[in-house]
């Protein structure tokens, strides 16, 4: 690794020219910056030794701070410090020889600077990195006139003290020194600077308008062409890979007007202007930028003059695809369709085949968006997209298909050999992000099915797979949205065990790399909730679990409905209740979403068990059971079978009930949450304590012993969530087994933590017997 950082100061021809062109890229003006920079490099070759790891550090930072964006003072000695804070310290000193000294100083830093650098034995060669930055910025300070000189002191006099300066009077000194950059452009003409104002008259309004802009912000010079590349590159890499690591919307905002203001037809800036918008959910700024970014990229000719009309058709076609994908976002499903059909007729009179691939994805995507089925469409986009070797939009395809196949039904097996087709064509062409959504995808299906323990080994396999991308800026490719559903995948795996000091820890980890401004933050804000939600109703806290519902609601309307009428149930508001309930139903059956119609058809049941009308919820009970089997819900299906064998145990035939519980109990204690497997035993003990009524003295107390070891494992799987009104029945029911088998001392205990338990709650709960 040295030997990479220390060819910063080496001879770079091994390079073939790369690092020249970007050196040759830096401002032809020099800046107060630029003179910290020149600071940094003479501190770095004639101060004392520099620890290894320290100089590793510096010579890691010479590229960003030479090709980036001029930094104020406070930034960049807090960015050296972070390295080396005794050469941070050496810098400032040196800032302030000459800052509070005279215009000799700064000449005498100048006439000093080339002797370091040209001695024999110097690590920085003269046609390296940092000798090629000091020749030209010594060349750029020769050709100054006297007062320009004068005007570069009386700069970096302000450059440094506005470092101690209030807020308010940096933003006063900046914009005069911003103007005073055009005297010491090496290269500037009198028609360079007529060309530059006409450029700052152009209309640019709408950007500048927008909610982003920060009024306050000083304005600053011009970038060089290089230096603005790199500032793009970088921060489109970074909200791309690491959104926490890049500018604030706002502040990214403010460096692009600042560019566009002496650039409007940098089209970069404007594509990157899109998709900081979209960050803030702009949609007003982001088809403002997004058109802009093409209409400036065929006035610049990037298109048009390498491949004619082709190129200017290109750039259009491609404009209202970019313009289709966009509403989709927001939502706007006529708006895209328009955009979708211009963009496929241009195609088609192009005859531009990948284009047309494209929209097809698109246009069956919206379809989904819609809540049509676009199967057909689907498999259709498959073929096409294999026969002209597009890979990617192939295995989209089938990850949709698979998507589509999970909702409708088919086998586990079917689905996974369609998603191990697709991950053979990930690792053929390294398609990273695939990989990592076809893990994601995984992952939520083996939780739809049911199987919890394969649902965490492919959680745990995405989170802890390196990357294929490119690793540049310290970043890993771990704020995309298939790391965000693993991650809130993990968290409700941790809650259904009762691990919640588990669950705090991944949510403060999404939180933190899931900002509440960003596109996927609503994954774990819901995935919190629910978590909140369910654990207040487990502990028999409605009044916490009601407010959660408003919440839960305005991030997903069909969650919400369906907890609302939970908590109206507890509350015993059945009518309310069993309103919201039909209409829920009525609308899933419409979207075709089958797990809620199942969990609406439980609750439901369990409405009429409040009226005891065991008889009338069979009928709604089978028909759950039917649809979670049809469509492979294990756990569905297991939850479905603990209610039936609770109607058959009130209808009074605990053998069939425990019959039919038993069929569901390997599943429970193998993939089910801790609540349900408590529930179950409570259950089984409950079908035991039912049937040892009707028999000899000798199978009674047997079965009595058989339900008082069921009841002891309900109570531990009970006391790990903590939930006080289940082990308050499972000691009632334990004294009252102790007392029938004449075992004192534990019928005393148990009652005696029954007691203790009851006078805490102070609420009376449901009847043992009427409750599963």
């Amino acid at each position: 690794m040295a030997s990479v950082h220390e060819s910063l100061y080496f001879n770079p021809m091994m390079t073939n020219g790369v690092v020249h062109a970007n050196v040759f890229g830096i401002k032809d003006w020099v800046t107060p910056y630029k003179i910290s920079v020149l600071a940094l490099l003479y501190e770095m070759t004639t101060s004392k030794p520099i620890a290894l790891q320290e100089r590793r550090r510096l010579n890691k930072l010479i590229l960003p701070l030479q090709q980036g964006p001029d930094l104020t003072l406070d930034q960049f000695l807090k960015t050296v410090e972070e390295c080396c804070p005794q050469t941070a310290y050496a810098v400032k000193l040196r800032l302030h020889e000459m800052a509070d000294g005279e215009l000799k100083d700064m000449e005498y830093f100048f006439a000093t600077l080339p002797t370091p650098f040209s001695a024999i034995d110097s690590e920085a060669y003269k046609t390296s990195v940092v000798g090629l930055f000091m020749r030209h910025m010594l060349l750029a300070y020769n050709k100054l006139s006297f007062s320009q000189v004068y005007k570069l002191y009386k700069a970096l006099q302000q450059y440094y003290h506005s470092h101690y300066s209030q807020p308010g009077d940096v933003q006063v000194g900046l914009p005069a020194l911003a103007a005073d950059d055009s005297d010491m452009d090496l290269t500037s003409t009198e028609d360079n600077v007529g060309e530059r104002m006409e450029k700052e008259e152009l209309d640019t309004a709408p950007l500048h308008e927008s909610e982003l802009r920060n009024e306050d912000a000083p304005s600053r010079g011009p970038l060089s062409q290089k230096q603005a590349e790199y500032f793009l590159a970088r921060q489109a890499y970074l909200l791309k890979n690491d959104e926490n690591k890049a500018l604030k919307p706002s502040a990214l905002q403010d460096e692009l007007n600042n560019m566009l203001k002496f650039n409007p037809d940098f089209a970069e800036a404007h594509y990157l202007s899109y998709l900081n918008s979209m960050r803030v959910q702009d949609i007003f700024i982001s088809t403002h930028s997004l058109l802009h970014y093409f209409d400036r990229l065929i006035l610049s000719g990037s298109e048009g003059k390498s491949n004619g009309d082709e190129g200017y058709g290109r750039s259009l076609r491609y404009a209202a695809l970019n313009l289709a994908a966009l509403h989709c976002r927001f939502g706007h499903y006529q708006q895209a369709d328009l955009a979708l059909q211009e963009a496929i007729r241009i195609a088609q009179e192009s005859n531009d085949h990948v284009c047309l691939q494209h929209c097809l994805s698109w246009l069956y995507t919206l379809e989904q968006m819609k809540g049509s089925d676009s199967s057909v469409l689907t498999e259709d986009s498959v073929k096409m997209a294999a026969h002209f070797c597009l890979p990617y939009l192939v295995s989209l395809g089938i990850q949709s298909l698979v998507q589509q196949g999970a909702v409708q039904g088919k086998t586990a097996h079917e689905l996974m050999d369609a998603l191990k087709d697709t991950d053979i064509l990930h690792w053929k062409h390294s398609l990273s992000e695939l990989i990592d959504i076809s893990l994601a995808q995984t992952t939520s299906i083996w939780r739809m099915y049911g199987k919890s323990t394969m649902a965490q080994q492919q959680a745990q396999l995405l989170l802890n797979m390196n990357s294929l991308e490119q690793v540049n800026f310290g970043v890993q490719q771990n704020n995309t949205e298939a790391f965000a559903v693993a991650l809130c995948h993990l968290a409700e795996l941790h809650a259904e065990q009762g691990l919640y000091g588990a669950v705090s820890e991944v949510l403060k980890h999404l939180k933190e790399q899931f900002p509440p401004h960003t596109q996927h933050a609503k994954l774990w804000m819901l995935c919190d909730l629910k978590i909140q939600f369910d654990r207040a109703m487990n502990d028999g806290k409605y009044h916490l679990a009601e407010p959660h519902v408003t919440a839960i609601a305005a991030l997903n309307k069909t969650e919400g409905l369906y907890r609302k009428a939970q908590v109206l149930k507890a509350l015993n508001r059945t009518t309310e209740a069993y309103s919201i309930l039909q209409r829920l139903q009525l609308y899933c059956e419409k979207t075709k979403y089958t797990e809620m119609i199942i969990r609406v058809m439980l609750v439901t049941a369990e409405l009429h068990w409040e009226s005891s009308g065991f008889a009338t919820a069979l009928p709604l009970l089978l028909q759950a059971l039917a649809l979670a089997r049809q469509h492979h819900l294990q756990a569905l299906a297991s939850e479905t079978i603990l209610h039936l064998a609770f109607t058959q145990l009130m209808l009074g035939v605990p053998e069939q009930a425990l019959g039919v519980l038993h069929e569901a109990m390997e599943p429970i204690l193998a993939h089910g949450a801790v609540m349900d497997k408590g529930r179950a035993l409570l259950l089984a003990a409950r079908c035991q304590m039912a049937m040892a009524g009707t028999r000899s003295n000798g199978q009674k107390h047997a079965a009595l012993g058989l339900a008082v070891q069921s009841l002891g494992e309900a109570a531990a799987y009970f006391s790990m969530l903590d939930c006080k009104e289940r082990l308050r029945d499972v000691h009632y029911l334990q004294a009252r087994l102790h007392h029938t088998l004449g075992q004192t001392p534990q019928r005393n205990k148990c009652a005696m933590l029954f007691r203790l338990l009851d006078q805490e709650l102070q609420a009376p709960g449901a009847a043992v017997a009427m409750r599963l």
